[in-house]
């Protein structure tokens, strides 16, 4: 079939029409926020092809129209920029590695169709968990939950948190091949210490991410997530869980003060807290002093209480 162009936002979009539908076979431009068209020539856009917006390094955020209904292998991988994209609430038929090496893939919206309110659009992405449905396929490496009508319910949680439970009790070695080495060039292994650190890494930014979206998280998988990041805290033989706060999230405030209520801000290991930071982040620091100087308060007043 023959390939068309359509000029769009900072660039051209490429697709055919077959069988009354419009399909994207790609994009060529550098726009950093693409909304794309619902119709092409009065045609429904109903799918967008395999590799179509692969390798895209400056696309950032993508809307797609409530007539899609289908996403090719590889549709997106590699767009290293991508942090949201936005579907609607209907059934999507998802090819292999459509997400694949999307490090910064952070929300995986789903808004129902149609809407024109900006009041029902954040209430249908509350229900539909953006980032953990990101999660879902960049961290747990779970491409069945990529299920965009469940998203959010409470069956499709209970799944996600099962796949969560088995990456976290998963042994850190688990998947590390030790291969020989017979000339330097033929060497592409990985160092058993840095493999087995990357795997509690990335155990730690899933535990924070669960906790700090506590839809429907039972007691005592949130008493194991939070009993994780205490354990790989400052101090610790090995400190993953502050290694990531410190790089990923010292600027999320939601992030620190999920760290510092956890407990795993203790008498021990404060003042390498501290020097960690140096004048770095000044507003993290900021608030572990405030937060150590009101918890030395309230023991002061507990025990002040018990002279009386």
């Amino acid at each position: 079939m023959t390939e068309k162009q359509l000029a769009i936002e900072s660039g051209n979009l490429f697709y055919r029409i077959e069988q009354e539908k419009a399909i994207v076979t790609g994009y060529r431009g550098f726009a950093p926020n693409l909304s794309l068209p619902p119709r092409i020539e009065g045609y429904p856009v109903t799918v967008i092809d395999r590799k179509a917006f692969l390798s895209q390094k400056s696309l950032c955020s993508l809307r797609l129209p409530d007539t899609i209904r289908e996403v090719g292998d590889w549709a997106f991988a590699h767009c290293d920029s991508l942090a949201e994209i936005s579907f609607p609430r209907q059934k999507v038929r998802f090819g292999r590695a459509v997400f694949k090496d999307c490090g910064s893939l952070q929300r995986i919206g789903v808004r129902e169709p149609d809407q024109v309110s900006g009041r029902q659009a954040a209430a249908g992405e509350k229900l539909s968990c953006p980032e953990l449905l990101a999660a879902a396929v960049t961290m747990l490496e779970a491409p069945y939950l990529l299920d965009i009508p469940r998203a959010g319910t409470p069956e499709w949680l209970e799944q996600w948190d099962i796949r969560l439970l088995s990456v976290l009790r998963a042994q850190d070695s688990e998947g590390y091949i030790s291969q020989s080495v017979y000339g330097e060039e033929d060497y592409i292994g990985t160092d058993l210490e840095e493999f087995t650190s990357a795997k509690r890494e990335n155990k730690v930014r899933l535990s924070f991410l669960r906790l700090l979206h506590p839809q429907r998280l039972r007691p005592a998988l949130r008493e194991e997530l939070e009993q994780y990041l205490r354990s790989l805290t400052k101090g610790r033989p090995t400190e993953e869980a502050w290694q990531v706060l410190r790089r990923e999230h010292a600027a999320h405030g939601d992030y620190y003060s999920l760290f510092a209520r956890l407990g795993c801000i203790t008498d021990e290991n404060f003042q390498g807290i501290l020097a960690d930071i140096g004048e770095d982040s000044p507003e993290m620091k900021a608030f572990f002093l405030k937060y150590r100087e009101e918890r030395r308060d309230e023991t002061a007043d507990f025990f002040e209480s018990l002279e009386l």
